[in-house]
C-alpha cells in the first residue's frame, strides 16, 4: 500500500518530533536513544523517497537527497553508523525540517 504525500509527510514531521524528544529527555550516548534516533532517521529517508521533485523543489535548503542517501546507510550499514552525525543531525537539523515539513503540509490543497 502506497501513502498518501500529506501522510508521508506527517510521518516526516512526527519522526523529526520525536527525535527531538529523545534527545531532551536523555543521553545520545545510551545506546538505546542512539538506537531510537537512528531508526526514526530512517523512517524520515524513506519518506522523504517517496516525496516528488517538484514538493521537495518548494523548499531547497533541505538536503532531499542526502537524507535519502543516510537513510540507505543508517539501514543497511548500522554496524558502519557514526556516532557523531547521527546526535548532530538530531540536533542540528530536527527544527530546521519540522519546519520546511510544515510549510510543505500548509501549501497542500484541501
Amino acid at each position: 500500500m502506497i501513502r498518501r504525500i500529506d501522510d508521508r509527510l506527517h510521518d516526516i514531521a512526527a519522526a523529526c518530533e520525536a527525535i527531538t524528544r529523545y534527545d531532551r529527555r536523555a543521553d545520545v550516548d545510551e545506546e538505546i536513544v542512539f538506537d531510537a534516533i537512528r531508526v526514526r532517521l530512517i523512517e524520515i529517508g524513506e519518506a522523504v523517497k517517496d516525496l516528488d521533485d517538484s514538493l521537495a523543489a518548494a523548499e531547497p535548503g533541505i538536503p532531499w537527497a542526502e537524507i535519502a542517501r543516510m537513510r540507505d546507510h543508517l539501514a543497511h550499514r548500522s554496524f558502519d553508523t557514526t556516532h557523531a552525525i547521527v546526535t548532530a543531525t538530531a540536533r542540528t537539523h530536527m527544527p530546521e525540517w519540522s519546519q520546511a515539513v510544515a510549510r510543505m503540509l500548509s501549501r497542500r490543497p484541501g
